[in-house]
């Protein structure tokens, strides 16, 4: 007797992707368009001159041609060929590029038309699209007083894409211990990388994790600086909330002002202190003013002395 065939049952249909809201859409969209203009108008070209790859290897020898520089002549083949002869190299980048982001409460913050952790989220998307742009691999790790989130280093324009998504999208929130989270990044980065450090550095200061960094890696520091967070208005009572505890407090009088000022100037001399012994790089971004000359600024810097 033949057996009745059973029917399989139709495949599961793929669960939807859930729907970002229009307003990140929008941050996200303007990101991408505005540091992408700025990657075509020279930032790309800016950043190779800036982070070397592994070194250069030789490549071949041609003739001499005006312009080119007497240290490259091939002494050797040009005595034997009888004309001059110049050697030419290929830079060999293979190069990783790792953002470690802080996404604490205080970063959820803004005193002007943007919130800081934007501002980090634009910051990270230009570099990493000028990064892509010459074929390195981009990968983050996203800190608060734990790590959150560590994505693989990738060389897709939808990897930075998701990149500049998941800072965005992270509710506000969280305490900041970089010490930590930064530890458990340089766990999992086995090899050498440039490493963006990008945080507001408010009350956290990781220098053990820092100096373990700067050892294996090339570091750079930004951070993110919003005038308010140093000097809060002197003005009579004012409501204020922790941004990362969410506690409420009511202060009054110029005394606390002046003390509050003194104790963030501090904390960024010791940061700017630390970086110095490290020979780390420190780069500035400030959430009242434009942040493409500082960084090209930086660039031009780290070129010559790289050149040196």
């Amino acid at each position: 007797m033949l057996g009745l065939l059973r029917r399989r049952p139709p495949p599961a249909a793929p669960a939807a992707r859930p729907q970002l809201p229009p307003d990140l859409l929008r941050k996200i969209r303007h990101i991408e368009i505005t540091t992408k203009r700025l990657v075509d108008q020279g930032v790309a070209g800016d950043y190779h001159s800036a982070f070397k790859g592994r070194g250069v290897e030789f490549a071949e020898v041609r003739p001499y041609e005006p312009g080119d520089e007497i240290r490259s002549i091939d002494w050797n083949v040009t005595a034997r060929m009888g004309h001059p002869y110049v050697k030419r190299f290929v830079e060999e980048r293979d190069l990783s590029v790792f953002f470690a982001i802080d996404v604490s409460g205080s970063l959820g913050y803004g005193s002007r038309l943007i919130l800081k952790r934007e501002l980090a989220a634009e910051i990270a998307g230009l570099l990493s699209f000028a990064a892509v742009r010459n074929q390195d691999r981009v990968g983050a790790a996203f800190l608060s007083d734990r790590l959150e989130l560590f994505l693989r280093p990738d060389r897709r324009r939808t990897h930075v894409l998701r990149l500049v998504r998941e800072i965005l999208m992270r509710p506000p929130g969280g305490g900041t211990d970089l010490e930590k989270g930064l530890w458990a990044v340089l766990k999992t980065l086995k090899q050498r990388a440039v490493v963006f450090l990008i945080s507001d550095f408010l009350d956290s200061l990781p220098a053990g994790a820092l100096k373990a960094a700067a050892a294996r890696h090339d570091v750079v520091v930004i951070e993110i600086f919003d005038p308010k967070d140093h000097e809060p208005p002197a003005t009579g009572p004012v409501v204020l909330r922790d941004a990362e505890t969410g506690r409420l407090a009511v202060l009054s009088g110029r005394r606390w002002i002046r003390a509050h000022a003194e104790l963030r100037a501090r904390e960024r001399g010791e940061l700017h202190q630390l970086l110095r012994k490290l020979g780390i790089d420190h780069l500035e971004i400030r959430s009242d003013r434009p942040y493409i000359g500082p960084l090209v600024d930086f660039f031009e810097k780290r070129r010559r002395r790289l050149s040196r």
